[in-house]
């Protein structure tokens, strides 16, 4: 099953998604370089991007599962949540100064 689809009309766009490992915090990167014609599935509920790397627009179709997509702004999830996540563990977990916590609460709040 997938949340979203999409298929490159034009130009070139790098795109991945991320796989959490089952016994660690890291996460494993599935990326490919995308060029018109090609389709990239994101399987569901996984964070993903994509990225123009040409040097032309690009065009983008994105299909997506539902009736009512959602999306999920992560650093706005995180710098802006409602109670906040203390400036201690998102120093430690993004290995960050606090001040530089403080600069990314004001800018996605």
């Amino acid at each position: 099953m997938y949340v979203e689809l999409i298929t490159i009309l034009e130009g070139t766009i790098y795109a991945g998604f991320l796989v959490p490992a089952a016994n660690s915090f890291k996460s494993r990167l599935f990326s490919k370089i995308l060029n018109p014609g090609d389709v990239f599935v994101i399987p569901q509920g996984l964070i993903h991007f994509s990225y123009n790397v040409g040097r032309t627009n690009a065009t983008v179709l994105a299909t997506l599962k539902s009736q009512n997509p959602r999306f999920v702004m992560i650093p706005n999830s995180i710098f802006a949540s409602n109670p906040p996540i203390l400036d201690d563990v998102l120093a430690k977990g993004f290995q960050l100064d606090k001040k530089v916590i403080k600069q990314l609460r004001k800018k996605f709040s």
